[in-house]
């Protein structure tokens, strides 16, 4: 690879974004990569946005992806997509799950969640949308979208030839192994 690439993970607190970017840079490092990682929590424990930077390549110097320089945005949920589209490259993909988490304002009644989210990210960039959350849920654990995410993004960045079972199998908790495992094939297979 001659070139730094660029991952940003956005999502809510609790989605689990902070464990995918984790895993991708484990996979990366062990497959020799220069792996740079940075995560910002701000008000994630209360159900506030978090996001997560991973970049790579031969030599990488700074953790930090600036707007119009990542490859590839992965969002955990529909308006944190749009939020952070402006860091995506012109030719860069989003990877989205079609998941809608109602914010303060939307639960208090001042505003309306926007139905046209996906439309206006797929008239801007490439998007690959799915349905994570029901995936994740049909295998067993709604919570282990944030992998079905991950196997997505693998697919999307062509990274398939790391043995990302044994990273995921050596990252989880045990209890949770192979319910995460079958999230992965199932985000693969959803790209």
């Amino acid at each position: 690879m001659s070139e730094i690439k660029n991952v940003l993970f956005v999502g809510v607190g609790g989605q689990g974004a902070i464990l995918a970017s984790k895993i991708l840079t484990i996979g990366l490092i062990e497959s020799g990569y220069d792996v740079k990682m940075s995560e910002v929590h701000g008000m994630s424990q209360r159900g506030g946005s978090v996001s997560t930077q991973v970049r790579f390549g031969p030599k990488v110097y700074s953790p930090i992806i600036g707007p119009g320089t990542a490859d590839l945005l992965v969002s955990f949920e529909e308006m944190e997509a749009a939020r952070y589209l402006k860091f995506l490259k012109p030719e860069g993909k989003v990877v989205v799950n079609t998941l809608q988490i109602p914010s303060m304002p939307v639960l208090s009644g001042k505003r309306k969640y926007p139905q046209t989210v996906l439309e206006e990210l797929k008239a801007r960039t490439t998007v690959l949308p799915l349905n994570a959350t029901q995936i994740a849920t049909d295998i067993g654990n709604p919570k282990s979208a944030n992998v079905v995410l991950l196997g997505a993004l693998i697919k999307a960045l062509d990274l398939t030839d790391i043995d990302w079972k044994s990273i995921i199998s050596r990252t989880v908790k045990p209890k949770f192994v192979d319910i995460n495992l079958k999230a992965f094939d199932a985000g693969m297979a959803a790209v």
